[in-house]
């Protein structure tokens, strides 16, 4: 799988961002949600429809953020 080029840049450490997760908080939710759109447009392609894909994804979430075993 291609890997995103994303041109947005992170801040650096002299730009008075408080911790690194302040500085990469804009990139990892645009990445976030570029994903999630290309997802959706998957399944809308497989012939799903857009709710379908939606609770999928919804679903996914919720699963990762289970702990293992689960």
């Amino acid at each position: 799988m291609p890997v995103l080029v994303t041109r947005q840049s992170v801040a650096p450490p002299n730009d008075h961002i408080l911790t690194a997760q302040e500085a990469l908080e804009p990139l990892f939710l645009k990445i976030e949600e570029e994903a999630e759109v290309r997802m959706i447009a998957a399944a809308l392609r497989a012939g799903w429809s857009a709710d379908d894909a939606m609770s999928a994804i919804d679903e996914l979430r919720r699963n990762e953020l289970l702990p293992r075993g689960h």
